[in-house]
């Protein structure tokens, strides 16, 4: 009887934990706005809107392609192919359309998802470096990146949300002479980066430019919660129309399975996305 009664209740969490993904799935698709394997190139293999990778040249946005600076590197992502930034380079993949980041002045909730494979310390050239940036029309009305620092040793591994400048920064210093406490960010030491390893990145913004709700932003490693950015008037002034997902500033290494959705996903639709086996295209193939 006690065997009957266990194996009833192992099957019953079993169902229990199955229908919980199932739905956990289902909200992740109706969320997800733009998904890149680079398993065909740099384009999106499904989009809101526009699919098209760009990169800006002279001012101009043209379509971007692979080259030496930036790769196609065939089946050796997380998931099939991965995008490689072999060097530091001034060629950065981007992605556009308010269709994409849902940015606007009243509210706005987004959460992008990706996965880096690198060494920071040994493949990294010196400077900063920020393989994900959401940029607008200025960099004063706000920016916000993952990022390794440049002069430490172990590199930190941060995400920052910098809203207005007059908000964060109203004394006009420099970046690191903010004490990183007093930063709009999230710090990691010794982050689990390797380069025979693929790490899995995700970071959500909430309520921005919305003060009569509660503002904040998080950080998760391979599925778990990192940091919250809280306590900040997460105000923009950004262009809708200008708003850009940008992929590789002064990044060395390899990027796969990028992803968008239009709000701030949960801690546990966070770690189901961190356990698709077969990665993003299985919320809409």
């Amino acid at each position: 009887m006690k065997n009957f009664f266990l194996s009833t209740l192992v099957a019953t969490i079993a169902v229990s934990t199955s229908v919980c993904f199932a739905d956990s799935k289902e909200a992740l698709s109706k969320a997800l706005t733009l998904h890149a394997s680079f398993d065909s190139g740099l384009n999106a293999d499904y989009s809101r809107g526009d699919k098209t990778c760009y990169v800006t040249e002279r001012g101009k946005q043209v379509q971007a392609e692979p080259n030496s600076d930036v790769a196609i590197a065939k089946e050796a992502g997380r998931f099939g192919n991965a995008l490689h930034f072999t060097k530091k380079s001034g060629y950065r993949p981007e992605y556009r359309g308010t269709d994409v980041l849902n940015y606007n002045d009243k509210n706005w909730s987004t959460t992008v998802s990706t996965w880096l494979c690198l060494n920071p310390d040994k493949e990294l050239e010196p400077g900063y470096c920020d393989p994900v940036q959401i940029v607008g029309n200025d960099s004063k009305k706000g920016f916000i990146f993952l990022e390794w620092s440049k002069d430490e040793t172990p590199r930190f591994f941060r995400y920052a949300i910098r809203p207005l400048f007059e908000i964060w920064n109203p004394e006009n210093v420099g970046w690191e002479q903010i004490p990183a406490a007093k930063r709009p960010m999230i710090q990691v030491a010794n982050a689990p980066f390797a380069s025979n390893k693929w790490t899995h990145v995700v970071f959500t913004i909430e309520n921005a430019n919305d003060k009569s709700k509660t503002q904040q932003g998080k950080l998760f490693i391979d599925g778990k919660l990192i940091g919250t950015i809280q306590n900040w008037d997460l105000t923009f002034g950004w262009n809708p129309e200008k708003v850009l997902l940008v992929l590789g500033a002064a990044y060395v290494g390899k990027l796969d399975d990028l992803a968008v959705f239009d709000r701030a996903l949960t801690d546990e639709e966070v770690k189901h996305l961190h356990q698709l086996k077969d990665g993003v295209r299985e919320l809409y193939k």
